[in-house]
């Protein structure tokens, strides 16, 4: 399997990870999300990512950890989102919303930055 197969996969991770939380915002699921060590992409990021992306170049490395604080900053914003719906605190639940959706198109663009370098 080529590098490039193992940053699609963690793209889509994400991004299904991101449906089931928005899912559970909006009253369509009950998924609680995870701390970002627990999701498929943290769990990569703390394994086999550092070695994937040091294989391609050192500056696909300086890209990947470009990931780590946005990706800590999703699962953040994602917890306050939660917490917020809970509470029917729909106003800071949307504001919340709105940073998870920002942070999780940085993310989204760094892995595709990542999946073009390594070709």
């Amino acid at each position: 399997m080529s590098e490039s197969a193992f940053f699609l996969r963690r793209m889509n991770d994400h991004i299904q990870y991101l449906g089931k939380l928005k899912a559970t915002l909006e009253d369509r699921g009950d998924f609680q999300g995870s701390d970002h060590h627990a999701c498929k992409l943290g769990q990569w990021l703390d394994s086999d990512g550092p070695v994937q992306s040091s294989a391609i170049s050192e500056e696909a490395r300086a890209v990947f950890d470009s990931l780590l604080e946005p990706h800590q900053r999703f699962h953040q914003a994602s917890k306050l989102a939660l917490d917020h719906k809970r509470a029917g605190d729909k106003d800071n639940m949307e504001h919340a919303m709105t940073e998870m959706f920002k942070l999780s198109a940085i993310l989204v663009d760094i892995l595709m930055k990542l999946d073009t370098m390594s070709h």
